[in-house]
């Protein structure tokens, strides 16, 4: 088991920065996840602690060792690939027991390894079979026996659950952190999927445009983003941002989005007035966040339904806020038509303000 320690890493490819002074730890034992939007640097970032790219600037450590000159083989990690990348001429049984050979480890150890790693996979009876033969989500154990078999101090995955079915990825979700609980061994994770980020990941590292927008564990990162595109991208559906001006009035502080005037909690304008915050803000608040009814709520706004989406057991409700669309989440099935009219109401102990020009959040 290891720490891994990235020092303001840089890689650019051209004029393009890719991983842009990118600087995080993963603790020994860590199942640590890098999340974010395509071409965000996430998977160059992992390509870099494995050593099958190398930074133009910044500090790699393993287990405390400055790495950034050992070829991958000297570093003691192992990657699981997005394709899996099995041999298809191999028969399973070989495909796992591969990196033991290239080491020249006893025929008996490498027999002894295969078949412990097969027992913790359950994959026993699938050690005769080729690649060719077996479902995704058995060749994605494959793979992950593989790098197993190796006793690596680190484990390097790129997003190894994205050609799985729906049900089977959140099958294989739950498996891999079983698996990586009873191992110990400290993991990085790459995903673009915040649903598979927040499930499995001790600490989520949020990243955009080759930077670490936000380094936390997954309640932090949902209860308290440092801006809007981290609030943006946890969640589901993602966070309403609504546009609004700081008003204060009769010793109170209002948010005034031009459709209706939000009164905030004595403690949240103490907040926002002490912070100095601009008079243009965004008022961010979630779907599950907003109260929804066909009676009137103390406190709320009445409202047009646009359109609904039933989910089974919740049901999504759009409605209009001048040009911008606003979504409510409802517990359950909820009966409604275009152009009805709702009254909704916020839950403001969980509303989140943002820096309009920063997207920073102040409250």
């Amino acid at each position: 088991m290891a720490r891994v320690a990235v020092k303001e890493l840089v890689k650019r490819f051209g004029k393009v920065v890719a991983v842009d002074r990118v600087s995080f730890e993963a603790r020994d034992g860590e199942f640590l996840v890098l999340l974010g939007p395509s071409g965000c640097g996430k998977t160059t970032t992992l390509r870099l602690i494995a050593g099958l790219e190398t930074p133009d600037e910044g500090e790699i450590y393993i287990g405390g060792r400055l790495v950034n000159d050992l070829p991958p083989k000297d570093r003691d990690v192992a990657m699981v690939f997005q394709n899996y990348a099995l041999y298809p001429h191999m028969k399973v049984y070989d495909n796992i027991a591969f990196p033991l050979r290239v080491r020249k480890l006893p025929r008996e150890e490498i027999d002894k390894r295969v078949r412990e790693v097969a027992r913790l996979l359950r994959i026993e009876d699938l050690l005769d079979r080729y690649p060719r033969q077996l479902s995704g989500g058995q060749q994605q154990r494959v793979a992950l026996g593989r790098a197993l078999v190796r006793q690596p101090q680190v484990f390097l995955m790129d997003e190894p659950l994205s050609n799985l079915d729906a049900k089977l990825r959140v099958y294989m979700r739950a498996e891999l952190k079983r698996l990586q609980r009873e191992l110990g061994i400290t993991t990085i994770y790459v995903t673009h999927d915040q649903a598979e980020a927040m499930t499995m990941a001790d600490r989520i590292a949020v990243m955009n445009e080759g930077k670490i927008m936000q380094l936390a564990d997954p309640a932090e990162l949902y209860y308290r983003p440092a801006n809007t595109f981290v609030a943006g991208f946890i969640g589901a559906p993602a966070m309403n941002f609504i546009d609004a001006s700081v008003r204060q009035r009769d010793g109170s502080v209002m948010l005034d989005t031009g459709v209706f005037t939000v009164e905030l909690p004595e403690h949240v304008g103490k907040i926002l007035l002490e912070s100095g915050a601009p008079s243009e803000v965004i008022f961010g608040i979630r779907p599950e966040h907003i109260d929804i009814s066909k009676q009137e709520l103390p406190g709320g706004y009445q409202v047009e339904v646009f359109v609904t989406e039933p989910l089974g057991a919740e049901t999504i409700i759009d409605f209009k806020h001048g040009d911008t669309l606003v979504k409510a989440k409802y517990p359950g099935h909820f009966e409604a038509t275009p152009g009805e009219k709702l009254w909704i109401r916020f839950k403001l102990e969980y509303a989140h303000i943002f820096d309009k020009r920063t997207g920073k959040a102040i409250v």
